[in-house]
């Protein structure tokens, strides 16, 4: 029998705004296919559908800029709970936090993170500031503003270093030529980055070595999951790009592969596990996260990101982990959307008080 719910599936529409995505000069990489564009979208109708299985009214709602409309939705519907996969609106990735705000200030209940960590996690600067505070390894870094002049003279961070725009996720702008060895690639680098995207650009410390990812699902880490760049070029940082996770044809694609269970031996498991679990509760996290951690020479765990509500289309990380715990695809979104109902429920009971 059906749970008597109202669910709202809240997405948004795949928009363009930079020129280029994959971080590369000179790119062609929209001659190819790209997956973020659209491979998301395409699945919202099968998400409906599997939790038609199991609450009795679903519907979807694709969000953009229109928030009369978007209120009046919400009003209009009145969900018990909204199942939120907004990352963006309309390509400004910022707004992310903006949408799980505008539900908290309406009291609606929604699926995965608050405003407040959404919003923390996506300013990396933010996020490695406060996980060092609480003594949390990540890597030594600085932050420069684009078009800024920068000078040798004050650069004291150690060779290779990795560049990254602050404020965006799903690797956008992160290509090959991240990962700079001197002082003149970097400022090569740096100006074509500025150019391109006019973002704020964190530049950190390189640890060469194993890249973990640590699924979380309210608060119980899945089985963790390797990344294995084995295949990849000699030349070619071993990171994962735009390329990578989004454009089928090119060499990122095809040999950036995860491993999952990861092979790792129980004491470094643990240690990584400790870590992450760590960063999780510091940065508030809920429902479901991702800790991306690259690991050292000496095996120590860097946390280089915090993921709250990463991906989980069928063939994300994220649902690969839960699949190695034993939890399909269907038992996910529903176990999310339960998680949402059940803090509606505490806070109708809490009032009822």
């Amino acid at each position: 029998m059906k749970q008597e719910a109202k669910i709202l599936v809240c997405y948004n529409a795949p928009v363009s705004v930079f020129s280029i995505y994959n971080g590369k000069p000179d790119s062609n990489s929209f001659d190819k296919k790209d997956l973020s564009e659209y491979s998301f979208a395409e699945q919202i109708d099968e998400i409906a559908k599997i939790l038609s299985e199991e609450f009795s009214v679903v519907e979807t709602y694709a969000v953009d800029k229109n928030i009369k409309s978007f209120i009046n939705k919400l009003q209009d519907f009145a969900p018990d709970a909204v199942v939120n996969f907004i990352e963006s609106v309309e390509g400004i990735t910022n707004y992310e936090y903006c949408v799980a705000g505008l539900f908290e200030l309406l009291n609606i209940e929604f699926t995965g993170n608050t405003a407040a960590t959404l919003g923390n996690c996506l300013n990396k600067e933010r996020t490695k500031v406060i996980l060092s505070s609480y003594g949390i390894p990540t890597p030594r870094f600085i932050t420069l503003e684009p078009h800024t002049k920068i000078s040798s003279k004050n650069f004291k961070l150690n060779f290779p270093v990795i560049m990254k725009l602050d404020e965006e996720d799903a690797s956008i702008g992160i290509s090959e030529f991240s990962v700079v060895k001197n002082f003149n690639q970097l400022r090569k680098h740096f100006n074509f980055l500025s150019e391109t995207y006019n973002k704020k650009i964190l530049v950190e410390e390189f640890i060469d070595g194993r890249e973990i990812n640590v699924a979380i699902l309210n608060g119980q880490v899945l089985p963790l999951s390797e990344i294995d760049f084995t295949g990849l070029s000699e030349d070619l940082p071993k990171i994962v790009t735009y390329e990578g996770k989004w454009i089928e044809e090119s060499e990122y694609f095809k040999y950036t592969k995860p491993i999952c269970p990861a092979k790792l031996n129980k004491h470094l498991k643990s240690k990584i596990e400790k870590v992450a679990l760590k960063a999780y509760s510091i940065m508030n996290c809920r429902d479901y996260a991702r800790v991306d951690i690259r690991l050292s020479k000496e095996n120590i765990p860097y946390v280089i990101e915090v993921n709250p509500n990463p991906d989980i289309s069928p063939d994300s990380g994220f649902v690969r982990a839960a699949k190695a715990a034993g939890l399909s695809y269907s038992e996910l979104l529903k176990t999310i959307t339960s998680f949402a109902l059940e803090r509606k429920k505490n806070d109708s009971l809490n009032k009822a008080v």
